[in-house]
């Protein structure tokens, strides 16, 4: 059964720009409680990145240093063999560092996101929320100025009848087996 819906009046649109204003408002909150902790948490997990990221160098020197004494030793006597060595572990430690690098980025990235630190693009989503939200409760701040309540009125409550028929219409699954399973 549908139920009509009677014209607003200037009071539910009073009513409606203060539920979106605040909407918004507690949209912006909760941007800035998550930055407050991206902040808090991420000072920690950004210090113990770094006490890792040192122990991870030091080792790195000194198997590269290893590795560079044992071909230094092997291609003693052969400058241009020395020479061909020492650019091999060149780039074998550049290579090295490159993928470490990488999977230093990646450990970061894992550990921001189980912290639950919302990215750089949910946080730009959030903030173009937050804008469009503004601009709305500007556009409706004006059209309550400038137009009549019931020519406002009447496509507001169709979209609110339309988002609750929605919301009400849930299909639930027959029962497997016929009648009494």
């Amino acid at each position: 059964m549908e139920k009509k819906l009677k014209p607003q009046t200037i009071d539910d649109d009073t009513q409606l720009t203060d539920t979106v204003r605040s909407s918004a408002h507690q949209v912006w909150q909760a941007g800035l409680g998550a930055f407050a902790k991206a902040q808090q948490e991420g000072s920690r997990v950004f210090s113990k990145l770094v006490e890792e990221g040192n122990d991870l160098q030091k080792r790195t020197r000194s198997m590269a240093e290893e590795k560079a004494g044992t071909v230094a030793e092997a291609a003693a006597g052969v400058a241009d063999a020395a020479v061909g060595m020492a650019d091999l572990v060149g780039r074998q430690a550049s290579g090295s560092w490159d993928k470490m690098e990488q999977v230093f980025e990646d450990r970061v990235m894992r550990a921001l996101v189980t912290m639950g630190v919302p990215t750089q693009k949910e946080v730009q989503a959030l903030a173009l929320k937050v804008e469009e939200l503004s601009k709305l409760v500007e556009e409706l701040r004006a059209k309550g100025a400038t137009t009549a309540p019931k020519k406002a009125a009447k496509p507001a409550a169709k979209a609110a009848a339309a988002r609750a028929r929605k919301r009400a219409v849930k299909k639930t699954p027959a029962p497997e087996g016929g009648k009494g399973a």
